[in-house]
């Protein structure tokens, strides 16, 4: 086997490697985000970091590589699981990002209401926002 191409398959086999740790960091943010672990989001989002930086640099080495070598049989199944993974870890981002947005978004409502602002919104047995509901911390106690 070529010197390059068993170099390129070392460095996708690593590429591999980070991606599906990272993907694996991923459904753990998911699950500290849900159960609303603050310290976890720090340890998550530092990791994250490191991740992110190791598989730029892996990125930067292979792109060093002639483009007819990512064709070649041995070398081609590792860049499409890589496509494959670089998917999924996209997908589970967005899904984070928008589970992040909305516990900030209930945080920000609950804070809202338990000090009365007047134009906190809430929601009736069916469902429906209803705004101005200062008078549910009226007569609170706490």
């Amino acid at each position: 086997m070529d010197k390059d191409i068993e170099l390129c398959i070392q460095q996708l086999t690593a590429q591999i490697t980070s991606l599906e740790a990272l993907t694996q960091l991923l459904d753990d943010e998911l699950t500290a985000l849900s159960s609303r672990n603050g310290d976890g989001l720090k340890d998550i989002a530092r990791q994250k970091i490191t991740f992110l930086n190791t598989i730029q640099k892996t990125d930067k080495s292979l792109s060093t590589y002639p483009k007819e070598l990512f064709q070649d049989p041995d070398v081609a199944p590792l860049t499409e699981q890589i496509n494959l993974l670089l998917i999924k870890c996209k997908n589970q981002n967005e899904v984070n990002a928008k589970a992040a947005h909305l516990a900030h978004m209930t945080v920000r409502e609950l804070k809202e209401i338990l000090i009365g602002r007047p134009m906190s919104t809430t929601y009736t047995e069916e469902g429906n926002v209803v705004e101005n509901v200062g008078e549910i911390v009226k007569n609170l106690k706490a």
